[in-house]
């Protein structure tokens, strides 16, 4: 069924400020597609937190969530959702 993304925490455990994108992907979709970017080259600060909560993303079946960073070892995620 479908599902609403309702927190995205990008957590930066390193010393020094990342790059950080997040894409939200359909079923369909590849991800190195950047249209899917809903936010792309956003700076984390060092040992900093961002987060994402006052979007809420609607997801299909098979729809698909990603996260990278500049520093691929240095940042970890966290996703909330509920499902309706």
């Amino acid at each position: 069924g479908n599902s609403a993304v309702t927190t995205v925490h990008l957590c930066n455990y390193s010393g020094s400020a990342v790059q950080a994108n997040v894409y939200l992907a359909p079923s369909s979709a590849n991800v190195a597609n950047t249209t899917t970017v809903i936010y792309g080259n956003v700076t984390i600060g060092a040992y900093n937190t961002l987060i994402i909560y006052q979007e809420k993303f609607v997801m299909a079946t098979g729809d698909t969530i990603y996260a990278n960073a500049s520093a691929g070892t240095s940042v970890t995620a966290t996703v909330s959702s509920i499902g309706f």
